[in-house]
């Protein structure tokens, strides 16, 4: 697998390549390395709704507590919720088994620290380093000192109170919910009808083979004609594990990332309370955002595409609002990880103070053309630096010059590149992005 952690925790094919003896020895090393300062360390650990999660799970559970860790095990959360219970239950970590939007056959284990914060590239290192290790650190616990496991009954509970407690009612409001037959499919309704919201929730009968197909954030598709048939006034995608957000006005058009965050950080401009006038973007966030933010006399800290870079300048900054086109939106005031439910709640509620249609608080960002295409390759490093794809990239930006860009960067979760390349022209953007996609894939056989 290369280095095991990429952007978001160890991913990989389920049974092939995160294999259960694999779960087990992160669950060591991961234990060992988080909680070297208790005595007695309690780890929570909770999942998505993939019929390999329960396999990971008891892996993970029993290198866990052969190292002497205790388990609380909450079951199936959004990522977000594992988050807020990893920094609430006095715990030593969290971890969540997940691969987000990612298909059926894939999951992934990634770790929280104490606090509830993804972990820094040394720390993941560490665990790393022990895990591919022949030898281990610790001594091997027996009788009494080996780790046992807790169930948390109320976990879900717990997060729809931490939800609750962020905005006010809702009241009024009619909305299509596409749980993505994942881990908001139990609370993700609940929560919504609880604030007084009229849900329709579509996609929310997980069977272990279902999260993510055809639906989520991904796939919005349906969502778009759920929201016309029902006269909605807004429909909401969360992905597999329902840390990011997509929503569809009450037209049926598709409003990613970059409008969310426009809207609620014009809102929180007007209202006085945007920390530092200020909102961190990756490079992937259209112009249209940055031409509506600047206009607004908003400060904008780019990053590197990845909710965790996007976390580290804001802690860096001071700022308290962040994201990724994607949908991963980080509201530091209430959450420490991107939350797909919460991200709803605070557009629900500039919604309901404005009085006004999502189409008309969109309209405060034009978005520019811009057009994403993944090439499927074997080399991502390789390719990243072969000449021939750097000279078709080069090609490119001559012929947008200052009046557009090209992103080529490769995924941190899945073995694809990544070209996107925004200007005044769809047509020219994609003959342009075809024409690098075509040099990756001839470079890559």
């Amino acid at each position: 697998m290369g280095r095991l952690f990429g952007t978001d925790g160890v991913r990989g094919v389920a049974n092939s390549q995160l294999t259960p003896g694999l779960a087990f020895r992160l669950g060591q090393a991961g234990a060992y390395v988080l909680s070297k300062e208790h005595p007695h360390p309690r780890i929570v650990i909770g999942k998505d709704t993939r019929i390999s999660g329960d396999m990971l799970e008891s892996a993970l559970i029993a290198g866990i507590c052969s190292v002497g860790a205790d388990v609380l095990r909450v079951g199936v959360l959004p990522t977000p919720g594992i988050a807020l219970l990893t920094r609430t239950l006095d715990v030593s970590a969290g971890v969540v088994i997940s691969a987000s939007h990612n298909p059926v056959q894939d999951n992934g284990i990634k770790f929280f620290d104490s606090t509830g914060y993804k972990l820094p590239d040394a720390i993941e290192d560490e665990i790393e380093t022990i895990v591919l290790s022949e030898e281990k650190p610790w001594e091997v616990p027996i009788g009494g000192e080996v780790g046992r496991v807790i169930e948390v009954p109320d976990a879900g509970r717990r997060y729809i109170d931490f939800l609750k407690s962020t905005v006010g009612r809702l009241d009024g409001l009619r909305v299509v919910l596409d749980c993505a037959n994942g881990a908001a499919s139990y609370v993700g309704p609940a929560v919504l009808r609880e604030f007084g919201v009229e849900v329709i929730p579509i996609f929310n009968t997980p069977d272990g083979v279902n999260i993510n197909a055809g639906c989520g954030s991904t796939h919005p598709e349906q969502l778009q004609r759920a929201v016309l048939e029902h006269g909605a006034d807004l429909g909401l995608a969360n992905d597999g594990d329902a840390d990011r957000l997509i929503v569809v006005d009450e037209k049926g058009t598709i409003l990613d990332g970059d409008f969310i965050m426009v809207i609620c950080a014009l809102a929180q401009k007007e209202k006085g309370t945007l920390a530092q006038n200020a909102v961190v973007v990756t490079v992937m966030s259209n112009l249209g955002l940055h031409l509506a933010l600047k206009e607004a006399g908003i400060k904008i800290y780019q990053t590197q595409v990845g909710d965790r870079y996007v976390m580290e300048e804001l802690l860096r900054t001071g700022a308290k609002l962040g994201g990724e086109q994607s949908g991963h939106i980080i509201f530091l005031d209430h959450n420490t990880t991107g939350d797909g439910l919460l991200t709803a709640l605070q557009l629900l509620s500039v919604l309901k103070e404005r009085k006004v249609s999502l189409s008309e608080l969109a309209g405060q960002m034009v978005r520019l053309p811009q057009v994403l295409l993944n090439a499927k390759v074997q080399h991502k490093e390789r390719l990243m630096l072969d000449e021939r794809v750097l000279a078709k990239v080069e090609e490119a930006e001559k012929a947008l010059g200052d009046r557009g860009r090209v992103l080529v960067r490769p995924s941190g979760t899945e073995p694809l590149i990544r070209v996107m390349v925004e200007g005044p022209d769809q047509e020219k953007l994609s003959q342009l992005a075809q024409g690098v996609i075509n040099m990756i894939v001839e470079c890559d056989a």
